[in-house]
């Protein structure tokens, strides 16, 4: 069973999870992006992309940090649903949704009418 969302402790394990999983994913969207896009662009320049002809650098310069960084928002999403739920987060979060999309849906009837 997990403690109360509103322990000052488990916001704290939380957020650092939370930093945590934000500097992977950052150094990894580095690494893919300026590593492989202009740092190692030569050496990947060796490999061509089967089918294309492509330099594998050039490749990650163009489409594959783009490619990664799209993967890396959904896995990241993924992650942190799973952590929501390991720190009970998830049902406040969903029901704050609800009740500013129950306000703002009622202003705009109100406008109308």
């Amino acid at each position: 069973m997990t403690e109360q969302p509103n322990n000052n402790d488990n916001a704290q394990r939380y957020w650092a999870r939370n930093l945590r999983l934000l500097i992977i994913f950052l150094a990894i969207w580095w690494v893919v992006s300026y590593g492989a896009g202009i740092l190692f662009v030569d050496a990947l320049d060796a490999f061509t992309i089967p089918g294309t002809g492509f330099p594998l650098g050039f490749w990650f310069a163009q489409q594959g940090s783009i490619y990664v960084f799209v993967a890396l928002i959904f896995i990241y999403s993924w992650l942190m649903n799973k952590l929501d739920k390991e720190f009970d987060v998830t049902s406040s979060i969903k029901s704050l949704t609800f009740t500013r999309t129950n306000r703002s849906s009622h202003r705009r009837r109100e406008q109308w009418t």
